[in-house]
């Protein structure tokens, strides 16, 4: 099966990347994992200035996932510039790069674009707008705040020519509003979705189980929820779509792309298993042999509808049962 994509202006060698804050800046997995096995990868997320992290433990598992709160942990926005991104186009020649961007202000946002607009080795920004408002005061995530998004990314989009993914959440209330405020801003693709806010205690000391306290529940838990996000999004719009959440086998990542996701990320997976990623792509090209598919770009969007539901029987016809006859399903008394 054919694995390659064209997409966002680059060409995929196949449509598993992995995803933001999973594989640093590239150099630090490069030991363990093969990355030209895969299709990409997105960076560790930006900020414009560097920042520590928030304190130990920031990763638990749970028997449905990871919950983490790392704190978006970063050297910042002109040592990426000026360190990482010439790395990346040294090392990663070929190999597409998106950086992720986050920030708590919209105006964060822009600088941080700006900043590496001039910067070689990497094909667009996909932005991270999962992180808290701060322009309003206990506001909502950017994710779920349609103004705000349409802010960051029309004024992200007035600072860069490359490609522009926008990162959403998995818990709004309606798609609708956020997916038409990034395409109204000049979204060039949406990646779904984001970790889902969670929180474990230790039941013996009372205590959460990270420093931070709540953080974002990935892995298994979520993939659920990310296929059913793609599936509802691409029915509202022509964007493209990058599906993540929850991947760990080929059967997962056809999930969503069958759901209509052009490109999928691969993030919690690699961390109980680094070889996680090049497993997955292996798998998906057997799955599809296995299938008579013949190229990757025929899965996408592919899913049948579910089946149309019985008509109902109001009159208690069926099998000969009368409206006084036979088992009438209620229990009296």
């Amino acid at each position: 099966m054919e694995l390659a994509a064209e997409l966002l202006g680059a060409r995929f060698k196949n449509p598993v990347l992995l995803a933001a804050g999973t594989c640093g800046f590239g150099e630090e997995i490069q030991g363990v994992v093969d990355l030209g096995l895969l299709g990409g990868l997105v960076t560790k997320s930006v900020t414009l200035e560097p920042r520590r992290g928030n304190p130990a433990p920031r990763v638990t598992e749970f028997r449905a996932g990871m919950l983490n709160s790392v704190g978006l942990a970063n050297p910042g926005a002109r040592a990426v510039l000026a360190e990482k991104l010439p790395w990346i186009r040294d090392h990663l020649d070929g190999l597409p790069v998106l950086v992720s961007v986050a920030g708590h202000r919209v105006e964060e946002y822009w600088e941080v674009v700006e900043t590496l607009e001039p910067g070689p080795g990497f094909v667009g920004f996909e932005l991270n707008l999962s992180c808290p408002n701060d322009a309003r005061r206990n506001g909502l995530p950017f994710a779920l705040d349609p103004d705000a998004l349409l802010r960051v990314v029309s004024g992200a989009r007035e600072r860069t020519r490359r490609p522009l993914l926008v990162k959403l959440a998995p818990n709004t209330a309606d798609w609708g509003p956020v997916v038409h405020a990034a395409e109204e801003a000049g979204a060039s693709a949406l990646t779904l979705v984001n970790t889902l806010p969670g929180l474990l205690l230790d039941p013996r000391n009372r205590r959460p189980l990270l420093g931070a306290g709540a953080g974002g529940v990935s892995g298994p838990a979520l993939r659920a929820l990310g296929v059913y996000a793609v599936w509802t999004v691409a029915r509202m719009t022509r964007l493209p779509i990058l599906g993540v959440g929850g991947i760990s086998s080929g059967e997962d990542a056809a999930e969503y792309l069958l759901a209509g996701a052009s490109l999928v990320q691969i993030g919690t997976a690699s961390f109980w298993d680094p070889r996680a990623p090049a497993r997955v792509v292996d798998e998906l090209r057997r799955f599809g042999i296995s299938q008579g598919v013949h190229r990757v770009s025929e899965l996408v969007g592919a899913a049948l509808p579910p089946p149309e539901p019985e008509m109902s029987d109001p009159a208690g016809t069926r099998d000969g049962m009368g409206a006084s006859g036979g088992d009438s399903g209620v229990i009296h008394g």
